[in-house]
């Protein structure tokens, strides 16, 4: 489906709501359309186990009555006249916030950058249901592997378009294609499971269904025959690209300023301060070209610019929307995102910059101490830092990989960890976190 299909039509829509909004007593509006179109398909052992289409356009619109706001949705067919009468009505009745408004007009993006992020190549059911049964055959090919836990295929698109009363109109759209496998290795109760996937905005881009397939039976046959290790302190432990992922997911869920100005997060009183080892830098840039999380401008209009959010260790920015920047005295940066009727700031590309070190002597250099390759649970404390998690992976002895460990814990405060973190070179940004692979010395393994 053509990304500017519905656009311009879905643009006047937008227009004529903030109109009627603003002859019904609204001294400003913004309206949002949330565009969704998606196809996928799952299977298990050769057979379909489903099939699944949507497609949405979900209205949005907010408006303001002095320092009162109100919020409604609705989907296309809607009365535009009737939807705006009941926004005002209920922004009239809303308490004050002093905090919530229209980003400043002289924060809106008055053009953009193409970001190529839309491919309008068509996939059909037929070829979701073969890419599906594909990747899946790859990992049972595999030597070791034993059962499947299914495999899928999907492609779709979604976008934003955006109207507000300030004079901001515009609209974008990004595709999407993925798939997936879980595949089983083992018998009875020593069976292991493990999974790989991709996911792209460009078809041509997705690597093959052999290559998924046989990543994820690579990944459970290494698993299998697992051990315990004792319990230790002072271990170092290296996250593998998709768990360092995860690590610096946690870095931007610290700096996200609604965090900061809930005083959820323990970075909170640390801006200016050394957060990450000297010479390390966290950077988020929502302007790449084909970037997974690339947007030409945020949910409220304003153009967002690279950011360099930790710079040499010390923290220099928070992620910003307009209401957040208000509330802690600062200026929006263009991190806005839409959820639902609400906005909230979020990361866009973030990355955890790359070391010089490759993975392979980064763990050498580690001597004795813990791969892992798999998190469990949802451990870590965003107002304390407390960090405690249950993990898998492979124990590092003499620098190198030797066999499975499952069943232990790491544990340690996210604060403490991100002082220490060593990254190697291996990073690959096709995803909206990026990060690659990090040692973490001094944390507590609890095992046997």
């Amino acid at each position: 489906m053509s990304e500017a299909i519905d656009a311009a039509h879905l643009l006047q829509r937008a227009e004529e709501l903030i109109d009627h909004a603003r002859k019904a007593g609204a001294d400003a509006a913004d309206a949002v359309v949330v565009r969704g179109r998606s196809n996928s398909v799952s299977v298990r052992l050769g057979k379909v186990e489903g099939t699944e289409a949507s497609e949405s356009d979900d209205f949005s619109l907010r408006v303001f009555v002095g320092r009162r706001v109100a919020s409604v949705s609705a989907n296309p067919g809607f009365d535009l006249k009737a939807l705006a009468e009941r926004a005002v009505a209920m922004a009239k009745a809303s308490p004050e916030d002093p905090y919530a408004s229209l980003a400043d007009p002289a924060d809106l993006a008055k053009d953009w950058p193409d970001l190529d992020l839309y491919d309008p190549t068509e996939i059909g059911t037929g070829e979701l249901t073969q890419a599906a049964l594909a990747t899946e055959a790859a990992a049972l090919a595999l030597d070791g592997v034993s059962n499947s836990g299914g495999a899928s295929a999907s492609a779709g698109m979604g976008g934003l378009v955006l109207v507000t009363s300030g004079g901001f109109s515009g609209s974008y759209g990004a595709s999407r294609f993925g798939r997936s496998v879980s595949a089983i290795a083992g018998e009875g109760t020593k069976m292991e499971r493990d999974y790989d996937f991709d996911s792209r905005l460009f078809f041509a881009d997705l690597r093959s269904a052999d290559d998924i397939g046989r990543g994820a039976g690579e990944r459970a046959v290494r698993r299998l025959n697992p051990r315990q290790v004792p319990t230790a302190k002072n271990v170092t432990v290296v996250f593998d690209p998709r768990m360092a992922r995860g690590i610096a997911g946690h870095i931007a869920g610290a700096i996200n300023g609604a965090s900061v100005a809930r005083k959820t997060s323990f970075l909170r009183d640390r801006m200016g301060k050394q957060v990450l080892k000297t010479g390390l830098h966290v950077t988020d840039d929502p302007l790449i070209v084909r970037g997974s999380s690339s947007r030409p401008f945020d949910g409220e209009g304003v153009r967002g610019e690279r950011l360099t959010m930790i710079e040499d260790g010390v923290l220099k920015h928070w992620f910003l929307s307009t209401s957040t920047a208000r509330e802690l005295g600062l200026s929006t940066n263009g991190r806005g995102v839409r959820g639902g009727t609400a906005v909230s700031p979020a990361s866009t590309n973030l990355a955890l910059e790359p070391g010089d070190i490759s993975p392979e002597d980064l763990v050498r250099s580690v001597g004795t101490g813990f791969y892992v390759t798999e998190l469990i649970g949802q451990g870590a404390n965003m107002v304390t830092g407390e960090y405690s998690r249950g993990a898998s992976g492979f124990w590092i002895e003499n620098g190198e990989l030797t066999f499975p460990v499952s069943e232990v814990t790491i544990a340690s405060n996210l604060l403490d960890m991100f002082l220490r973190i060593t990254p190697a070179s291996d990073i690959d940004r096709k995803f909206g976190v990026a990060a690659p692979t990090l040692a973490i010395e001094g944390m507590t393994l609890a095992g046997t």
